[in-house]
């Protein structure tokens, strides 16, 4: 499971035609991350315990069932995307994923519990690490030269778009608990440096396997995501993690900068919106909430509930709540996210038209006989 909005604030820029023996395939994302951007990859994996497939999740998207999404609506990709005008990669795993798919829509390798480093996420038994992910994609990629040629491959894959937003289940499922070995291997300052170091020969082999323009997203303050301040005595903000996660962006920037200029024709970017989070957080009344610390799915009064399931609570009204569970943002708070990140980083929409998929229900559906706590 993935710990907080802005790992996820994924997505591309602008949008180039090309044509792939003989089809006229739009600008595609391929999309790397973890439960925050995750659309239904480990629905798939049946082992694993980083699960979003049981009722509430998805219960303002689409049919209201789950769908895959560790969310009660969108991801903050989805918006951006839609926003954009671009298609939604599907998950890897979907079953009806052709080549024709994914030269249309791209992919998604997203799962939840995934990290930057292979041990991360364990004992969620089975989640796909980045390494993972990068593995999938280069069978994706030959795949797609089987299809049209080495070539015309080449040229869609260096004419893609490439996200990364991995990173805060390094520290939340890894770091930070002492049932993994890296929480007595290193310090704070140490375990970062073996983060950079994994991160880069992972963004240098992608670029081996065609990626050119390639955003990383930083984290946020994952200090503040309601199973960090349960578990500490006073409920506040725990400002350790934060630390960590201000000190993961600033070395990511340094990475992202360093590897653009060494890199043959590689725009690799870092997106940073750790502010424009912390200040939904710490301010929520200001954007439209009136709840930032405590999820609106939630096993009644005994926390922490980590999932949400049928015998949860749901509070009154979603559109009020920053968190969804334990975990993840609410449908509304991804959105206002989106928003924010469209605006700072200027993304602008795609000429695609008739090509972006149906946004999710514009009015979130009342909780199912429950009541607000």
């Amino acid at each position: 499971m993935n710990n907080f909005p802005v790992v996820l604030l994924t997505i591309v820029i602008t949008v180039l035609g090309i044509a792939i023996d003989g089809y006229n395939c739009k600008m595609v994302q391929f999309i790397f991350g973890d439960s925050l951007s995750d659309v239904g990859n480990n629905k798939y994996l049946s082992k694993s315990l980083a699960q979003a497939s049981l009722p509430w999740y998805g219960i303002d998207f689409g049919n209201g069932l789950p769908n895959g999404r560790f969310s009660n609506g969108r991801t903050v990709a989805d918006i951006i995307g839609d926003s954009m005008g671009l298609p939604r990669p599907p998950a890897f795993l979907d079953p009806s994923l052709t080549e024709d798919i994914i030269m249309e829509n791209g992919v998604n390798y997203a799962s939840g519990g995934g990290g930057i480093l292979n041990e991360t996420g364990s004992y969620f038994i089975q989640r796909f690490s980045l390494y993972k992910q990068i593995e999938l994609f280069q069978g994706t990629k030959e795949l797609i030269k089987s299809r049209v040629g080495p070539e015309e491959a080449e040229k869609f894959f260096q004419g893609s778009r490439y996200v990364v937003a991995l990173g805060s289940n390094d520290f939340i499922n890894n770091y930070l608990m002492p049932v993994y070995s890296d929480s007595w291997t290193y310090n704070d300052e140490s375990f970062i440096d073996y983060l950079m170091e994994t991160l880069e020969a992972q963004l240098k082999l992608l670029h081996r396997l065609g990626a050119r323009q390639l955003m990383v997203f930083g984290l946020g303050p994952m200090g503040c995501i309601p199973l960090q301040r349960v578990l500490s005595t006073s409920g506040d903000c725990q400002d350790r993690a934060n630390k960590l996660a201000l000190s993961f962006n600033q070395a990511s920037t340094n990475l992202l900068q360093d590897l653009s200029t060494k890199l043959p024709n590689a725009s690799f970017r870092f997106g940073d919106a750790y502010d424009v989070v912390d200040d939904v957080i710490r301010n929520p009344y200001k954007y439209g909430f009136n709840n930032s610390d405590a999820p609106c799915c939630s096993f009644y009064n005994i926390r922490p509930a980590l999932t949400c399931i049928p015998a949860s609570s749901l509070c009154g009204d979603r559109s009020k709540y920053v968190f969804w569970d334990e975990y993840h943002p609410s449908d509304k708070a991804n959105e206002l996210i989106a928003n924010e990140l469209i605006k700072k980083f200027r993304f602008t929409r795609a000429d695609q038209p008739n090509n972006a998929p149906s946004p999710a229900p514009a009015a979130i559906a009342p909780s199912p006989d429950q009541e607000d706590y």
